[in-house]
């Protein structure tokens, strides 16, 4: 059964959106009626976006737009939105083009001891997880709705609060993010709600790459969450053995994405400012 197109005829902008996370995102809003722009960075995704934006476009019956602009640059955030603004500009609609939703989903992760803290990973790490969707929102405001219907969601992560070792920067930009998003969700009050989604453990491949000492510090929270433990039977092999490893089963990309939709549907305009957790229940582990 089709889930249904709550989204339909909407915008929906999406960065770090090729592959893994962005991908799933991408797919939830298309699934439901949305138009997409697929933002990614390289040259070397070309060819999955484009497959991508075709597979949601012939799927699901919308427009989705590949768009390359690598948000290292200041001037990517203006690339997308005019990206956007040549192929669904409307002239014959009030307004001709509007973005109605806008998920800052692109991000720098790594884990480093802060004894070797690289400076230039720490740059590009606040650059894109934070500068660039700050700049991003800028270029979107002049076409965000005027009533309140418009949707920002920021990506954080459950780390903020978590404090695992080695994630100074990853977890103190995310931090950083929380802190912006309540800024925003006041500053655009009359234009769009702005919250966070804080995903835990994800499967996204990225797990498998991490030394042992943060998989020991997972192994530690996990045992605290409680959707956390893996379901033999239903669970596929590769989640079992990972949930082996780091103490428990991490969210899928579909669970974690079903949230980032829930706070842009249109019964959501109550909430700005709000931090939602996305880590089976690990929001509340202190």
């Amino acid at each position: 059964m089709s889930p249904p197109r709550v989204f339909e005829g909407k915008l929906a902008i999406i960065t770090g959106a090729s592959r893994s996370f962005g991908a799933a995102l991408a797919t939830h809003f298309a699934s439901r009626g949305a138009n997409v722009v697929i933002n990614y960075a390289t040259s070397s995704s070309d060819k999955i976006a484009a497959e991508l934006a075709n597979h949601l476009s012939t799927t699901y019956n919308i427009t989705a737009l590949p768009v390359r602009a690598d948000l290292l640059d200041p001037s990517a955030p203006a690339t997308i939105v005019n990206a956007a603004k040549a192929v669904f500009t409307n002239p014959t609609a009030t307004p001709s083009f509007q973005i109605d939703i806008l998920i800052n989903n692109a991000a720098v992760v790594n884990a480093q001891p802060i004894q070797e803290l690289d400076v230039e990973l720490w740059d590009q790490t606040f650059n894109i997880n934070c500068k660039a969707p700050a700049l991003l929102i800028k270029a979107a405001f002049p076409y965000l709705p005027h009533d309140r219907s418009g949707r920002i969601v920021n990506i954080s992560s459950a780390t903020t609060t978590w404090g695992l070792i080695q994630q100074t920067s990853y977890a103190g930009t995310k931090g950083a993010i929380e802190a912006m998003t309540r800024v925003w969700a006041r500053e655009l009050a009359e234009r769009a709600t702005v919250n966070t989604v804080s995903p835990g453990p994800m499967d996204t491949g990225l797990l498998n790459g991490l030394p042992e000492a943060p998989k020991q510090a997972l192994r530690m929270y996990n045992a605290l969450i409680p959707l956390a433990k893996e379901r033999p039977g239903v669970d596929s092999e590769e989640t079992l053995r990972l949930a082996d490893e780091i103490g428990g089963r991490p969210g899928t990309l579909e669970e974690v994405a079903g949230i980032v939709g829930i706070a842009c549907l249109p019964e959501s305009g109550w909430m700005t400012g709000n931090q939602l957790g996305a880590s089976g229940g690990g929001a509340f582990v202190r």
